[in-house]
This record gives C-alpha cells, sequence and structure tokens, in this order.
C-alpha cells in the first residue's frame, strides 16, 4: 500500500476534493445540523458553525499528511453535498473502513453510490488497499444498497458493534478486496 492522501477525484457528476475552511456554511446548512442524516452517524448534528469550522480547521491541517482520506463532494455547479471518508482500520491487512453523509436534499439520487465508487476505485487501483469495508445500522437499508451497487459484499451482522446517536447499535459489515 502507498499512501497517497486524499487526491482530487472526478465522476460524471461529482467532484471530490479537499475541504476549506470556507466550506463550514455550506456544509452547515446542506447536511451537518440535520439530526435526519447524522441519525445513524457516530458524531451529533452541530448546533453552531463554530465547532464545525474548528473541525473543518483541523481536517485541513490533517491534509499534511498523506494518510489522510476526506472528501468534500461538490456537485458541478459547487454546491458542496456530502461527505466520504476512508480510516485505516487494519494496516496491516491494507485494509480502509469508508463512511459517508450527504445532505436529505441529495438522497436517493445516486450520488453516494457514485461518490463510493469512485473511492473504492481510487483505494484499490491507486493506494492499492487490499479491502475496502464499511458498515451500516439495520435501520438504514439504504446505505447498504449504496454499498451493494458499488460492488461490496455483505458479510454479516456485528452485534453492538457501533455507537451512534441511537445509541450502542448492531453494524452490517460490507466488504470488497482488489481481486473481487
Amino acid at each position: 500500500m502507498r499512501n497517497l492522501g486524499t487526491q482530487t477525484l472526478k465522476t460524471d457528476r461529482l467532484l471530490l476534493r479537499r475541504f476549506t475552511v470556507d466550506d463550514t456554511d455550506a456544509m452547515f446548512a446542506n447536511w451537518a445540523s440535520d439530526p435526519k442524516v447524522t441519525e445513524f452517524l457516530k458524531w451529533p448534528a452541530y448546533t453552531d458553525t463554530a465547532p464545525l469550522r474548528e473541525y473543518l480547521a483541523g481536517a485541513v491541517a490533517s491534509y499534511e499528511s498523506d494518510q489522510t482520506y476526506l472528501w468534500g463532494i461538490e456537485l458541478a455547479d459547487g454546491t458542496l453535498i456530502g461527505s466520504i471518508v476512508a480510516k485505516s482500520e487494519h494496516e496491516d491487512i491494507e485494509a480502509k473502513e469508508v463512511g459517508y453523509s450527504f445532505g436529505r436534499q441529495w438522497w436517493g439520487q445516486g450520488y453516494a453510490t457514485e461518490a463510493l465508487g469512485a473511492v473504492i476505485s481510487y483505494l484499490i487501483d491507486h493506494v492499492g488497499v487490499n479491502r475496502v469495508e464499511a458498515v451500516h445500522d439495520p435501520d438504514n437499508p439504504a446505505s447498504g444498497r449504496v454499498m451493494a451497487k458499488c460492488g461490496m459484499r455483505q458479510e454479516g451482522v456485528l452485534r453492538a458493534r457501533e455507537r451512534s446517536n441511537r445509541g450502542i447499535r448492531d453494524a452490517v459489515m460490507w466488504s470488497i478486496l482488489a481481486g473481487d
């Protein structure tokens, strides 16, 4: 595996790019302040832009590392609609865990599938990751459909594995291998 960090990725309809602190207001308005968006996530909906600005300042600083994989997802018109991250969970087996969130206004339009597919391709084809994995709450099957459309395979349900805004929850595990 050769860490390359967050590089700009383009799809037919999206630009996946590094965040800037100037994204604070758009991120707050478009998804980060919506409790429905964050219902299944580990971080609560933001109620103020100040802590979000601080988070983004830290994210921007983290881009100095070639081990940071964090993208803002933008439409062709420049509207920031979501984010996607890949974290190193198991370096010894060259695996990354991916997570994403999108504003409700853009759900059900294939954007999550397009962004996740681009990140999977980048991680496997360029970074040399052997395994990309992701989990979702059993009560959020739409996220599982995104994973399936990207060629990921469901591996099973891990009991009481995640803590989200709904408490301690089961996690449906999905993965795709470089050899798939």
